[in-house]
Formats: C-alpha cells, sequence, structure tokens
C-alpha cells in the first residue's frame, strides 16, 4: 500500500526536521565548551565562629575572580570555588587541609587565614606540593627560612607590620610608655611581640602581659576582662596594643572603658572589622582605637564596578571589607599562574608546577606589584603599605599609612 502526505503533515514533518537540526547545534557546541577541563581553586578560613567575618570578606573576594575569569570564556580551563571553614582555628585547619588535599581537582588554595591555622595545616599542603596564597596570615615565622616555599603571602608579614605600629605610637602619637598584650594565639602573640621589641628599640617603657583568648570558636565569650583592665588602669601607660583578634579585643575595650582608662589604644589586622564594634559594650568604646593591617597604599578596597559586583555577591559593601582585595588579588594571581602552565598532566604534577610557576609569575593586582621570595614572602621592603585605621563614630575610617 502506498501511503501519501498531505501538504500540512508534510510542512511540520519539516519543521519537526528543521527542529531537530537545530539543538544538534546547541549539542556540538555544548560537546565542545565540554572539553575545557574543571580545576578547584579553594579558600580556607574561618566561615563560621566568632570570628567569621574577616573570613566572609574574602571567600567572596575569591569567587567574584573566578566569575570573573571565567565570564572571558579565554580560558583554557573552568574554574569553581570550594570553601573550607577552619573557624580560624589551628584545632580544625588540619581536617580541611586534607579534605581539600583529597578534592581530585583542587590546584591551589586561597588562604590560610588566619597564621596559627596556616601553621597547623601547612604539613598537608606542603607535602602534596599545593600552593597557598594566603591574603593574610602574616605571622613571620610562615616563611621564615624556608625555600621555595609552597606557602605565599600578598601582604607583609608582621615584622613589617609590627615595627610600624611601634612607630606609630611611640615616634607619631609620642607614647614613652606602651602596655603590649597578646592573646596566646601564634598569630597574635608573635605580632606581640615584634611591638614590643621595637617600642622598647625606640625608648619606650614597655610592659607585656598574655592574657587568653576567650572568644573559642563557636563558643560564647566566658570573659570581660574586668580584672586586667583595672590592673592595666593602674599601670598608667599612655597607650596599648593588643595583639589578637576582634572578638576579645571588644570585650577588652569594654573592660577598659569602664575602668576608666583614657590613652590610645591600637591594635592590628586581627581587629580590623566591624564586628569589633558591635561586639564591644558598649560600642561607644570603641571610638578613638586605633587599627592596622597590612595592604596597600590606596586602602586595599575593590571600587566601582567591582565594589557592586563584590556586595551582590556577599550582601555587605566591600568598603572596610578588610582583605577582600587581597584574596580578589590572590586568586588572580593563582589565575595567572595556571595559564602559564600545562594543565593536562596529572593532577600531582600540575599542583607541582603551579606552585613553582608562582614563583616565577609578577602580577599587577590592585594592592599593587606582586612577586614572591623563595621563602613566600613579597619582593619588597614593604613601606607604604601598612594602613592605619581609626574607629570614628562606630566607623573604621583610614587614617594613612607607613
Amino acid at each position: 500500500m502506498k501511503f501519501r502526505l498531505n501538504k500540512t503533515v508534510a510542512a511540520v514533518s519539516s519543521s519537526a526536521l528543521l527542529l531537530m537540526a537545530v539543538p544538534a547545534v546547541g549539542i556540538a557546541s555544548a560537546s565542545g565548551a565540554a572539553t575545557k577541563p574543571t580545576f578547584v581553586i579553594g579558600y580556607e578560613g574561618p566561615l563560621s565562629g566568632s570570628n567569621a567575618q574577616l573570613g566572609l570578606n574574602m571567600v567572596f573576594g575569591v569567587q567574584l575572580a573566578i566569575n570573573n575569569a571565567n565570564a572571558t570564556g579565554k580560558l583554557p580551563f573552568r574554574l569553581t570555588l570550594a570553601k573550607y571553614d577552619d573557624q580560624g582555628s589551628n584545632t580544625y585547619s588540619p581536617a580541611q587541609a586534607q579534605a581539600a588535599v583529597a578534592n581530585k581537582k583542587l590546584v591551589a588554595i586561597v588562604g590560610p587565614a588566619f597564621s596559627g591555622a596556616t601553621q597547623a595545616a601547612e604539613p598537608y599542603y606542603s607535602a602534596a606540593n599545593i600552593a597557598t596564597v594566603s591574603p593574610s596570615a602574616t605571622a613571620a615565622a610562615l616563611a621564615t627560612g624556608i625555600k621555595n616555599n609552597n606557602f605565599m603571602r600578598v601582604v607583609y608579614g608582621d615584622d613589617v607590620q609590627g615595627a610600624a605600629d611601634a612607630n606609630f605610637l611611640v615616634k607619631i602619637h609620642k607614647a614613652n610608655s606602651v602596655y603590649v598584650i597578646n592573646d596566646g594565639t601564634f598569630y597574635g602573640a608573635g605580632l606581640a611581640q615584634v611591638v614590643a621589641i621595637d617600642a622598647k628599640a625606640m625608648h619606650a617603657k614597655v610592659t607585656t602581659n598574655s592574657l587568653p583568648q576567650t572568644c573559642s570558636p563557636g563558643y560564647a565569650p566566658v570573659s570581660e576582662y574586668a580584672a586586667a583592665a583595672t590592673q592595666i588602669v593602674a599601670a598608667a601607660p599612655k597607650a596599648i596594643f593588643y595583639g589578637g583578634y576582634y572578638c576579645d579585643f571588644g570585650l577588652l575595650l569594654g573592660a577598659l572603658s569602664t575602668a576608666g582608662y583614657k590613652g590610645a589604644i591600637m591594635s592590628g589586622d586581627g581587629s580590623e572589622s566591624s564586628a569589633l564594634i558591635a561586639g564591644t559594650s558598649p560600642a561607644s568604646a570603641a571610638n578613638g582605637v586605633y587599627l592596622s593591617a597590612a595592604g596597600g597604599g590606596s586602602g586595599g578596597n575593590l571600587t566601582g564596578k567591582l565594589a557592586v559586583a563584590y556586595q551582590k555577591l556577599a550582601h555587605f559593601p566591600a568598603k572596610g571589607a578588610l582583605y577582600a582585595t587581597q584574596s580578589y588579588d590572590a586568586t588572580n594571581m593563582i589565575i595567572a599562574a595556571m595559564q602559564k602552565i600545562s594543565v593536562k598532566g596529572s593532577l600531582s604534577t600540575i599542583r607541582y608546577n603551579l606552585k613553582n610557576q608562582l614563583h616565577k609569575t609578577t602580577y599587577k593586582g590592585l594592592t599593587g606589584v606582586l612577586k614572591f621570595q623563595s621563602d613566600g614572602n613579597l619582593v619588597g621592603a614593604g613601606k607604604g603599605q601598612i594602613n592605619f585605621y581609626q574607629v570614628k563614630n562606630g566607623q573604621i575610617v583610614q587614617v594613612g599609612h607607613n
């Protein structure tokens, strides 16, 4: 039997064939796109716990850099972000580092964020030849005496920052007596030690004390520092320097206000966060406090379209988001180095080659020209790279750099 298609059926059949042909083109394009390998850049830092805000500042800087790089369509690979929440704790960071090492697509880490967490995690990253490019881990010992270090940082270390802080208090603010406190952490103790040594070298009378932190990750603070504040006021120092993080520093500020302390007070980048003001009771006790952070002469904020895109991701403004710009630069430096190596070998080879390429890379970022020494420190003396801030009317305002 011979069948005939009427014109309507024939038209429908022809249209169907055309419709079938259209997805075929799309499928071919998708297949071509799928040939790009996918790699992971990880971020390790505090994304929960009492110091989470610093980590949140950073992780959105990483995400922004990855989004922008992927959007160009020019990369020979595609990038995704993996987050490793160590709560800023050297107790939790080894497990997070091991999870990152086990990720079969991970090529590098932005972070770890905190110095103590970095010290605890580095043995695992180092053994796997995974480059860790920290936006904020400033402890000098992390880079001391290590050649071809897998750990690198896009800020200057506490040896540079501590010297600038001591100069700020003794030379600029004429404090001939300084009470230097540390919170007992690897970071806080290291920074405070540099400040104490340099202030003493400038002929200031230096008193030191250690007040172990009470704002443990995931736990409410258990101390209000009343006794310590009374002791400090009795010593009558012209200035106080606190080496530690904003959670405990806020508690100390409240206690010092109650005890009637009137001198200058300063802390480092571990306290440079809007969360410091929120965690100080009364909040007015934070007014007048000085803060320092390693960064660029510009102040290190994302601006313009980048600031708009950052806020869309983070749901908080880029202005005042400490280390967001450094995280953005660190991620882009990793991406720039990745484009210089072959990504067709084994994961272990890619990790090893990327680490070595980062040591050869010079990257012009938002915070300045970045190049690493063999030990992972930035090339240069760090002059002009320490920013100073002051809390004014409940806002952190930049007041200069050194």
